[in-house]
């Protein structure tokens, strides 16, 4: 992927200063999603493991709204009448976007505002770090379509991020978290008024931008692996990372800008 000249059907792109932004575009509905853009959104996350010219990535919506989740036209009713095979492809796609989403190398900061429900809350949860606003309104909504709340990750991942009893209520409610509250549970790392939503999760992903990308890569892929170890196993495996980015061009660049009183500049080898 060439970050500058990549030019999605499904969503608006923009790349500058090391920050792809992702802007889910459909503000008349609220920005759903539809088969081709999870697909599209997913392959896109799987691209970034090749694509070192982003850093960091901003995910957002248009229009005051982050996303409501699947089009209820265009997925929803197609989901009624259609045969078990077809409803299993569907279910491994909108798993296999979150997956790309928590295995991509990149940080990626969701900018929430107004509504982020169901697929749109998940693909909050997934992102590394969440900003939102005072009136934002997050809600894992499934149950209140008659589905289970083990959706796209959320029975595994949520509690993670907010704690196993406040997931529980969310998943088996599908009541709205308002933002005031997202904050306070620690769904969002940031709360922050609307008009200035924008340039804080940008000002957030290019501060990310401008670190050492390979530590920052590592980073992410422990977070993630070391969710099925054990301690021990887990300061093993971080030993082994740690030293080999000792022996990076990065590490060298902090210590000799440290000793000369600068700021390092990382360059990503």
């Amino acid at each position: 992927m060439n970050p500058s000249s990549f030019s999605p059907q499904h969503f608006r792109w923009h790349f500058a200063d090391g920050v792809a932004t992702v802007t889910l575009d459909r503000p008349e509905k609220k920005n759903p999603l539809t088969f081709e853009s999870y697909a599209e959104l997913r392959d896109t996350f799987r691209a970034l493991a090749s694509t070192p010219e982003v850093r960091a990535v901003v995910i957002t919506g248009a229009g005051g709204n982050f996303c409501s989740g699947g089009d209820v036209h265009e997925i929803i009713g197609p989901l009624v009448a259609m045969e078990r095979e077809g409803l299993e492809r569907f279910t491994r796609m909108t798993g296999d976007l979150v997956i790309a989403m928590m295995e991509c190398p990149q940080v990626i900061v969701a900018a929430i505002d107004g509504v982020c429900a169901g697929a749109g809350a998940a693909i909050a949860m997934a992102s590394d770090m969440r900003v939102g606003t005072a009136a934002s309104r997050v809600a894992f909504l499934f149950v209140r379509v008659g589905l289970a709340g083990c959706d796209m990750g959320a029975c595994s991942i949520l509690p993670r991020i907010i704690g196993q009893g406040r997931a529980a209520e969310l998943l088996y409610t599908g009541r709205v978290m308002e933002g005031a509250e997202a904050h306070q549970w620690g769904f969002f790392n940031h709360l922050c008024a609307g008009d200035e939503l924008d340039a804080h999760a940008h000002d957030l992903a290019r501060a990310i931008a401008r670190g050492p990308f390979f530590a920052h890569r590592a980073t992410k892929r422990q977070l993630l692996l070391e969710w099925d170890m054990g301690v021990r196993d887990a300061i093993a495996a971080e030993a082994r990372v740690q030293a080999e980015l000792m022996q990076t061009r990065d590490f060298r660049r902090a210590y000799e800008a440290f000793t000369k009183r600068e700021t390092p500049r990382f360059e990503g080898d």
